[in-house]
């Protein structure tokens, strides 16, 4: 399958950080684990797949993959203490990434055939079946991002990315107090609008799978590794 167009600067040395960052792909039994490794090799990142929680504090950068269930992928995730891993790494301004159920697991809530499971709340909402004529969603779609977007800067608005998944979040339901910059949140359409990505100070997630999406999902990996200082 031919990649979708992206930015010619993807994989370029110039984009890349001047220093080696140090990645950990957290392994808590979900996820495209090695996918993930790759794709974050390919764009010049040290990458480690552990689930040892002195490494993942340490890294400059953890990667918090996701297939399959909310309820199972959010148990797996407090199986190795993920949602604490998560919280005191953001409380240093850590940065943080989450894909696909990885992202989802950061809301409050998922619903999914009628079951309920909590999630690690560190944003407000649910994750709950998309309204569409067809589902999965499947295969390549283009985002609608801020202009303000660091994930997504020097991309196109036809660049495309790869998306499987039926349930998203269809509402973004966090309130941004006076004086506060809000999140930057990128939407996607598939039947209806739902959240594609978030940007939130060091806590960042893509409901697409970057490692699956070529050329396009390597330069938002390049961009995410720019940050991790």
């Amino acid at each position: 399958m031919t990649t979708p167009t992206t930015a010619s600067a993807a994989t370029s040395p110039s984009r890349r950080p001047s220093r080696t960052p140090h990645v950990v792909v957290l392994d808590y039994g979900s996820g495209n684990l090695r996918s993930a490794e790759r794709a974050l090799q390919r764009v010049g990142a040290d990458v480690e797949v552990t689930a040892d929680g002195r490494a993942a504090l340490e890294a400059d950068g953890l990667v918090v993959p996701g297939v399959g269930a909310f309820a199972a992928c959010a148990a797996g995730l407090r199986s190795v203490h993920g949602e604490r891993l998560i919280e005191q790494r953001l409380a240093g301004g850590r940065p943080v990434l989450g894909i696909c159920v990885g992202m989802q697991v950061l809301f409050e809530r998922g619903v999914e055939f009628g079951e309920e499971a909590a999630g690690a709340g560190q944003w407000p909402g649910t994750v709950e079946k998309l309204q569409a004529d067809v589902l999965p969603h499947m295969g390549w779609n283009t985002v609608s991002a801020p202009a303000d977007s660091v994930l997504f800067a020097g991309m196109d608005a036809d660049t495309r990315f790869y998306f499987v998944h039926s349930f998203g979040v269809r509402r973004w339901e966090q309130q941004t107090p006076e004086h506060f910059r809000p999140a930057c949140v990128t939407w996607a359409h598939h039947g209806e609008d739902f959240v594609a990505a978030v940007e939130n100070g060091p806590l960042s997630a893509t409901q697409f799978h970057p490692e699956k999406s070529g050329d396009a999902g390597a330069a938002l990996l390049t961009n995410w590794l720019g940050v991790l200082r």
